[in-house]
């Protein structure tokens, strides 16, 4: 056996440098995703949300109700918007715009000044207990001193002096906070997006690599008609993920199906396409499978962190807000956990449902026109 050689060990180096040179965009690809990833989840990533949307729906107009505003907004947990009537309000926090509801009922300033104690209801969207949990502890801290400086004499004189008024909390969807509730539907459309999204994104690219790319273009065969026999086959494999997750979702987590089931598995078949459809973008762009895989990578960890699946949705700044609203994922996530845990209809979830279909009109249609660019 030959020894070891540093000639050999050179010439090897040099033809792998060589050969990384010939393929620039794979090396600007492993070079510029991770630094932009690191930037954009370093900054958007907050475990710790404020500025929850939360509704408030007043009887009364005290004095102390303004006060009581203004701390809970001073504690930068809270986004006060105001709702005409409990109904209006409940139709938010099941659609997930807001996830606090604030009853304050009538004649509440009259039965503090009285000493009676009054009760503020607080309604809290408890489907993510993480995102809810400093903001519900910030709540239960304000009622023994936020009314002091406005109190009547009596009351302030007594020492101690008691709390003012109680706050009854009432956790929905969720009132044992127990994690897999959340964590488990939120899982379905993760998985759904790392199997459909990167199994597409090879589609193509494996048939040029393979050599058999040229037999599809010689085809009589229209790009819409490609697009479509790349992506049906996955939607059928789709959805037989989707009918396993829900049996181990019901039977080894308890995960309760409160809405209609025909409702969600017409949605997710909405998200699929979402996903197929940028899989399909992916593998024509991408010149090699791995290529297409990095694409599909970096494209599924905003997906996962930008979504509200590990982190919450509302707790990420503005901007982050924006480019979430933006992936499928995010609204697949709004109506999974809201058909399981709310049972909402279809109503509920149609803001989640018209993004979806824009997204697939759109990149769909990008999908067909770069695959058609491919047969000059």
């Amino acid at each position: 056996m030959n020894a070891f050689s540093p000639a050999r060990l050179m010439a090897i180096l040099r033809k792998e440098w060589l050969q990384m040179r010939r393929d620039p965009m794979t090396l600007r690809l492993t070079i510029l995703l991770p630094i932009i990833q690191l930037v954009l989840f370093g900054y958007a990533i907050n475990a710790n949300p404020r500025h929850l949307p939360t509704a408030l729906v007043s009887g009364d107009h005290s004095i102390y109700e303004r006060d009581l505003i203004t701390a809970l907004a001073n504690t930068r947990y809270f986004d006060i918007r105001n709702y005409a009537t409990q109904a209006q309000a409940d139709q938010a926090m099941r659609r997930g715009d807001v996830m606090f509801i604030l009853d304050i009922p009538a004649g509440f300033g009259r039965r503090i000044d009285r000493g009676e104690h009054p009760q503020m209801l607080v309604d809290a969207d408890a489907s993510d207990p993480v995102a809810i949990g400093s903001a519900t502890a910030a709540l239960s801290s304000l009622t023994a001193s936020v009314l002091r400086r406005d109190l009547p004499p009596n009351l302030q004189a007594s020492a101690p002096p008691p709390a003012p008024f109680e706050v009854v909390l009432h956790e929905r969807y969720n009132p044992e906070q127990i994690t897999a509730l959340n964590i488990v539907p939120g899982l379905i459309a993760v998985i759904l997006t790392l199997s459909t999204l990167i199994l597409t994104s090879v589609a193509i690219t494996r048939e040029r690599e393979v050599g058999t790319l040229e037999n599809l273009l010689a085809m009589p065969a229209r790009p819409v008609e490609v697009a479509l026999g790349k992506i049906i086959p996955y939607v059928g494999l789709a959805y037989v993920q989707i009918i396993m997750f829900l049996f181990a979702s019901i039977f080894l987590f308890g995960v309760p199906i409160r809405g209609s089931l025909l409702l969600l598995l017409a949605s997710l078949g909405i998200f699929i396409t979402c996903n197929l459809s940028m899989g399909l973008i992916f593998s024509t762009l991408a010149r090699t499978q791995m290529q297409a895989q990095q694409m599909a990578q970096f494209a599924f960890l905003p997906s996962m962190l930008l979504s509200g699946f590990l982190y919450p949705f509302d707790g990420m700044p503005r901007w982050a807000q924006v480019i979430g609203q933006c992936l499928p994922i995010t609204h697949a996530l709004r109506i999974v956990r809201g058909i399981l845990l709310k049972g909402n209809g279809f109503s509920d979830i149609w803001p989640d449902i018209w993004p979806m279909m824009l997204f697939v009109l759109v990149v769909g249609a990008a999908a067909v026109r770069l695959y058609r660019r491919t047969l000059d």
